[in-house]
């Protein structure tokens, strides 16, 4: 079995394809993918209405149509598990850092290399405002 960090990339590339395609997303996952790629990816798609509006007030001067599909595919997925460790499968969730470097690493490897550190900030804002909000309440 893959190790975690793949099943997350391959959700993220199943969310892009999605993206891109308009394919349903079962078409887009590989037919031999994980129990936890698949639940990863599902319950990031149920809640993108969200993590688009979360990125798109995190993205200062960018519009979300203007951010690479895969960008915001790593963007997604690294939210659902910083922001819902709950509806992350399995009890294999991972720390909101871990998250945050999961995303940048997947960054590094297969976008621009301008990515990495949008891909960052964009989290680390959205980390920090969560962070303030459950601490005035």
């Amino acid at each position: 079995m893959a190790r975690r960090s793949e099943q997350r990339r391959r959700a993220v590339f199943a969310l892009y394809q999605h993206d891109l395609t308009g394919r349903p997303l079962q078409d887009t996952l590989p037919r031999d993918a994980a129990p936890f790629t698949r639940a990863l990816a599902e319950a990031t798609l149920s809640r993108q209405p969200e993590f688009d509006a979360l990125i798109g007030h995190h993205a200062d001067g960018w519009a979300l149509e203007r951010i690479a599909p895969l960008e915001r595919s790593i963007l997604r997925v690294a939210l659902l598990e910083m922001l819902h460790p709950g509806e992350a499968p399995g009890d294999h969730a991972i720390p909101a850092e871990g998250a945050i470097d999961e995303a940048v690493e997947t960054a590094k490897a297969y976008c621009g290399s301008e990515a990495p550190g949008f891909v960052n900030g964009i989290l680390a804002a959205v980390l920090r405002a969560h962070q303030a909000e459950e601490a005035s309440a």
